[in-house]
């Protein structure tokens, strides 16, 4: 007998984002310098190795959005096995980019390290596990609210994991030289991976023991529809493109803001403690708004109050590129406001998705 959707699905969804991010927040600020500090490798290689890696990720994304999508559903589900099966792997595969004994090898073999490595986790691991996790929304429930609140508790987990990254690793890796400036701490990189990946590990298993699918496709009843017809249908999918588009250009802002602010804050600042204040601000948007999100999508709509959300962060981080602060804390508050805006459409922007595999489907 299926289970009534509940408060347990929710917190269970919940640590399926709490486990991804612990590494995806983790990698975002801090391997690059991991790269370029630890193992000596060039700025301009790390970014072609990025580069590359999204190329890839191009491919394996849809590879795994297919292979998921004609795969007959297993007894705990479609979604639900990729958690089990590739938990162990993605923490794995995270653990590998922060090895800081590469930095022996020659500067050939540390290029070779890194790309096998990073696609290893990026492209292959993670996708496996965060194309299905993502889609699982829409087989845990049917009804447009819990969809929101699973879109609100997914969102929840990633602040957490925000906060515990972005909080605690900056006063763990830096340490302060003779001279006052900040270094790093090669081996508590790894140190701090192999913590993650326990957790992460924890976070897997939950997700998979507290979720239960409920909306299911039967394999007999599907209808059979080619790559070339699915390809063709996204195109004309206008709800897609523009969430697609808006996702891009979010992303890129938040993952552009977590690596620079690293640079930032212990180059141009030199404080760690507002870095990890500042780290803080960032999930602590989300934490604050989760509790009003489902009044919110009631009152005024998912897209209107996500429209204007961003359209203030837009204009705090006007003002935060224009104004060159030269206070470490005022310019925390800055972050703080930003973060307030695009925390409302993170929490958000999986209730879209949700949504839009629905009108995909019919």
């Amino acid at each position: 007998m299926t289970r009534k959707f509940g408060l347990r699905d929710k917190v269970g969804y919940m640590f399926g984002d709490f486990g991804n991010d612990f590494f995806f927040i983790f990698i975002s600020g801090y391997l690059m310098v991991f790269y370029t500090k630890v193992l000596g490798i060039s700025a301009g290689a790390v970014g072609t190795l990025f580069l590359v890696a999204r190329f890839v990720d191009a491919i394996t994304d849809v590879s795994m959005g297919r292979l998921v999508d004609m795969l007959p559903p297993a007894k705990d589900g479609k979604f639900r096995p990729w958690i089990r099966r590739m938990c162990i792997p993605v923490v794995i595969a995270g653990t590998l980019l922060f090895v800081p004994w590469v930095s022996t090898f020659s500067y050939g073999a540390r290029l070779v390290y890194i790309y096998i490595t990073y696609v290893l986790w990026g492209s292959i691991c993670y996708t496996a596990i965060n194309i299905p996790y993502g889609s699982m929304a829409s087989a845990l429930t049917s009804d447009p609210l819990e969809r929101g609140s699973l879109s609100t508790f997914r969102s929840i987990g990633a602040a957490l994991a925000s906060v515990i990254v972005s909080v605690g690793v900056p006063l763990i890796v830096y340490q302060y030289d003779a001279a006052g400036n900040q270094v790093v701490v090669p081996q508590r990189f790894f140190m701090i991976a192999c913590v993650f990946a326990v957790a992460a590990l924890i976070c897997y298993i939950l997700c998979y023991k507290m979720t239960e699918e409920r909306v299911l496709i039967s394999a007999e009843k599907k209808e059979k529809v080619s790559f070339s017809k699915t390809v063709s249908a996204l195109v004309h999918n206008k709800s897609l493109i523009a969430i697609i588009g808006a996702a891009i250009v979010l992303l890129l802002s938040m993952l552009l803001a977590s690596s620079m602010n690293t640079y930032l804050f212990m180059d141009y600042f030199k404080n760690k403690s507002a870095m990890s204040v500042a780290g803080f601000f960032n999930a602590a948007a989300t934490l604050v708004l989760a509790p009003f999100s489902t009044k919110i999508i009631k009152k005024f709509g998912k897209k209107e109050a996500s429209s204007v959300a961003v359209l203030f962060a837009s204009a705090m981080y006007f003002i935060m590129f224009f104004v060159r602060f030269t206070n470490p804390w005022i310019f925390c508050v800055f972050i703080a406001l930003g973060n307030l805006g695009t925390g409302v459409f993170n929490l958000m922007i999986w209730a879209f998705i949700t949504d839009i595999i629905d009108y995909q489907e019919v």
